[in-house]
């Protein structure tokens, strides 16, 4: 199993880190710091939790002023680059909430989104202040920096994954979505991916406002026409009918004439992996353009079950063409997904809809 994200933050980097400090704040405690992050509870605490920790830890032990404290983080900033100074953002998050400090965390978050992602920090500012900064980031959307330009996108998803949610956008998507359309045409792929996100986010939950921005933004850029297809992909692997239909898919109730699903082994174990087989035959006539997937209906800790899918093909077909192959699917158990016991349903979907089924007894690991 991979090493958890969390470990990032052993002893190491932080006497490393606190070393980097005290280049420019001579009088940083390194010990005492480390000493107050990693007690009794340390080896329990999630990577959040860990990231919450040392911001919290830099307070106390950086300049009691914020803005000198600040000034410390600005200043070894371009050497802390990457996803481990995530706790740069959360200091300002922390910290910086006051109205005296609103410009230069501001400034502080643009800054820092550069080296690391201040996409979690600014959400506690978005759930304060929604107008303000939906404002700020209406600036963002058209900042040089690409990094910046992700920001304005990324940090007011709704659904942002291990982030807070954001209530008032999952009621009223309108000023996201106003941010998105200075976003729809970016020439960076980073960015788009992130726009593609949202939009994949708010139709969720506004399945038919998604839409409509999609059917008015095709065509209008080969950048834009990926985002709305990758930002309609839950709305196309939930078979919306206007979704297909937007995207070309062949929408018949007899499209398939013939279609089966299997799996070897069908009694495992978590960690183990099984080979899924199956066979699909189009039926004759036009040619169709199918998606195929395997989804499974995972059982989760309270015994209900959670449905992902899985592409396995997506093209225009031969009408009387027959597609057959085998996927190893893997269950281990991942960052982002736990395995339990028990019987888990999987299905073979054609354009959305069920065409064959089979079952795998999951059991736990040896």
């Amino acid at each position: 199993m991979a090493t958890p994200l969390k470990d990032v933050y052993d002893e190491t980097f932080l006497l490393g880190f606190g070393r980097r400090i005290q280049t420019v704040y001579p009088s940083f405690d390194v010990q005492a710091f480390i000493a107050s992050i990693i007690d009794e509870s340390w080896e329990e605490l999630a990577l959040k939790g860990r990231t919450r920790r040392i911001s919290i830890k830099l307070g106390q032990y950086l300049p009691q002023d914020y803005e000198s404290a600040l000034d410390v983080l600005v200043e070894i900033a371009n050497d802390c680059i990457g996803f481990p100074y995530l706790f740069f953002p959360d200091f300002v998050a922390v910290y910086g909430q006051a109205e005296e400090n609103w410009e230069r965390s501001m400034s502080a978050l643009e800054r820092f989104t550069q080296k690391s992602s201040s996409e979690f920090a600014i959400r506690s500012f978005l759930l304060r202040e929604p107008t303000r900064v939906m404002h700020q980031m209406t600036a963002w959307a058209v900042h040089p920096n690409e990094h910046v330009r992700r920001l304005a996108s990324e940090g007011c998803r709704p659904r942002l994954p291990w982030a807070e949610s954001l209530p008032m956008f999952k009621e009223d998507p309108a000023p996201v979505l106003e941010i998105l359309e200075l976003l729809k045409d970016d020439p960076s792929l980073y960015v788009r991916k992130s726009v593609a996100n949202n939009l994949n986010d708010i139709s969720k939950d506004h399945p038919e406002a998604v839409l409509a921005v999609s059917r008015r933004w095709q065509g209008e850029h080969p950048h834009t026409d990926w985002i709305i297809r990758h930002g309609c992909r839950t709305l196309i692997k939930s078979a919306h009918p206007d979704a297909l239909t937007m995207f070309g898919y062949t929408q018949e109730t007899n499209l398939t004439v013939d279609s089966s699903i299997s799996i070897h082994p069908n009694v495992i174990r978590i960690g183990e992996a099984c080979e899924i087989q199956y066979d699909v035959s189009i039926r004759p006539g036009d040619a169709a353009y199918v998606r195929i997937e395997y989804a499974i209906e995972f059982i989760k800790a309270n015994g209900k079950a959670s449905r992902k899918a899985f592409l396995l093909a997506n093209r225009t077909v031969a009408g009387g063409a027959r597609l057959a192959a085998t996927r190893v699917h893997d269950w281990s158990d991942l960052t982002t997904r736990r395995h339990y016991p028990g019987k888990h349903r999987v299905v073979l979907l054609v354009n959305g809809r069920e065409v064959a089924e089979h079952r795998v007894m999951l059991h736990k690991s040896c």
